[in-house]
């Protein structure tokens, strides 16, 4: 008989010592309260099996599948600027390895399965309304091209967790590239484990960067990798006015992939303070901090490679290994700030690189910040405007005649690259494809987890769900969910990391 799922377990064959096994605790009455048809297809995995009562067994926890090795992946990490030497999945059990249909190796975890050697003082158990909103974010971010892990599916428990009130229980199938987190490797290095930062860096470098293998500066390339793809992440966040809400080390994946949706949030109003965590009391994870705090998170990964990258056990060898990783840290900026334009480029409808580019998009967005225009639908009235129709886009504005300058230089260079109408009608139609219309807005997301959590009602979530996913699609059905929140509601909106 084949297995429902066809695992293969490398983590746990070739890295003993970096993970305690242990098995999820049973559900009392699991069921599916949303399966990811599509991301089954993709992993190679039977849709109609597992979207039913097989599926609500294994994505609960109930059922171990045939080849599954659960396990806790141990792991430190710097929590708000503060070193934690011991996490570790306190609520989260890797339960085994599949192939994807592009041949791509891809973790299956279940997050809310219970309690595990590392949970310290928690219950190791999810609520549902935090993990339908992991499933959300996930889905929207995939929608519009960030990386990202996805869940596969969303589980209900049939029991009740205490949080400061009583919630209905839940558990969330995770798939990602890897767990690999820097905060992994500050585990190890915490504990001057250099053996097994060893083997924990050759392992992240054959299932992420194989073509570096066998590099003799392998460990330096694979810093500067890591780097290059948190450039592209951030940009990408930065680029849709996502804000992560704690961007701690354990929550920064070697795959480059965004992952741990806590208290994150998508920014309505324009403003690179924008901080909506609960917890972000001194707001270290706000907007515009982003790009600085990853830098930083960085630098904490560098730290653990030095003893790899010297080329020997020396003074002198231990400080060009610091130089050379300060070089990548350094370039960290300039990597991310041209991602960043790459995407400002594309949402302005230019094709080609202007010298006055990086000056014409910052003050677009000195101009959304002091007029207080929702990012989300100021960029996406621009490509009216590049139609010809301004009216849509003024309408924003506290002052309608607010952007005429910046307009006027837009259109200018704009201009230099085509300015018949075939050329305007192709410019607005590239940039509906890159300026979404449909973003989970912070007051749907709500709407949505509390007719779940509360009434058992899922109608709002799936129909959420299925305007996210098409984001950049503005038909009358997708209208409800364009709209921001109130100002009133927005200044007030926090968010919470469910635990």
């Amino acid at each position: 008989m084949t297995a429902l799922i066809p695992f293969d377990n490398s983590y746990a064959r070739e890295l003993p010592g970096f993970w305690v096994s242990c098995n999820p605790e049973a559900a009392p009455a699991p069921e599916l309260l949303f399966f990811n048809r599509d991301l089954a297809l993709a992993l190679g995995l039977n849709p109609d099996v597992l979207g039913g009562p097989d599926g609500a067994a294994i994505f609960s926890g109930t059922r171990v599948p045939e080849g599954a090795e659960p396990l806790a992946q141990a792991y430190a990490g710097h929590q708000f600027g503060g070193f934690s030497p011991q996490l570790g999945d306190g609520r989260a059990l890797l339960l085994g390895e599949v192939i994807d249909r592009h041949g791509q190796r891809r973790d299956l975890t279940l997050k809310g399965s219970g309690r595990t050697p590392f949970s310290r003082r928690g219950d190791g158990k999810a609520a549902v309304g935090p993990m339908l909103r992991e499933a959300l974010m996930g889905e929207a971010m995939h929608a519009l091209g960030i990386p990202t892990t996805r869940a596969l599916a969303v589980t209900s428990t049939g029991e009740t967790v205490q949080r400061e009130r009583p919630l209905p229980g839940a558990v969330l199938t995770r798939v990602a590239a890897s767990h690999l987190r820097v905060g992994t490797f500050e585990y190890f290095r915490a504990r001057r484990d250099t053996d097994r930062v060893r083997r924990l860096a050759d392992y992240a470098l054959a299932r992420h960067d194989p073509d570096l293998t066998g590099a003799d500066d392998r460990y330096l390339a694979l810093l500067r990798r890591v780097a290059q793809r948190q450039a592209t992440l951030v940009a990408g966040w930065m680029n849709v006015g996502f804000i992560h809400g704690v961007l701690n080390t354990d929550n920064v994946a070697l795959s480059g992939e965004t992952i741990d949706y806590g208290p994150c949030a998508f920014m309505e109003a324009f403003d690179p303070g924008a901080v909506f965590s609960s917890i972000d009391h001194g707001g270290r994870y706000a907007y515009g901090n982003q790009p600085a705090v990853t830098r930083w998170n960085l630098a904490r990964l560098a730290e653990t490679l030095l003893p790899l990258i010297a080329t020997e056990d020396s003074e002198a060898a231990m400080a060009r290994a610091a130089e050379q990783a300060t070089e990548v840290i350094d370039a960290f900026p300039g990597w991310f700030a041209a991602a960043l334009l790459t995407r400002q480029r594309a949402k302005l409808g230019l094709t080609g690189n202007g010298a006055g580019d990086h000056t014409l998009a910052a003050d677009w967005l000195t101009l959304l910040q002091e007029q207080r225009v929702d990012y989300t639908l100021g960029w996406r009235r621009l490509a009216d405007a590049a139609d010809g129709n301004e009216n849509p886009l003024r309408s924003l504005f506290a002052d309608p005649q607010a952007p005429d300058a910046w307009l006027a230089r837009w259109r200018a260079r704009a201009e230099t690259e085509g300015g018949s109408p075939a050329d305007l009608n192709a410019r607005a139609t590239r940039m509906r494809r890159v300026n979404p219309a449909v973003i989970p807005r912070n007051h749907r997301v709500e709407e949505a987890l509390t007719a779940a959590s509360d009434h058992g009602d899922l109608g709002p979530f799936q129909r959420l769900m299925a305007a996210i996913q098409r984001p950049y699609d503005e038909t009358p059905e997708q209208a409800p969910y364009l709209d921001p929140a109130p100002a009133a509601v927005t200044a007030c909106y926090r968010t919470y990391c469910g635990t």
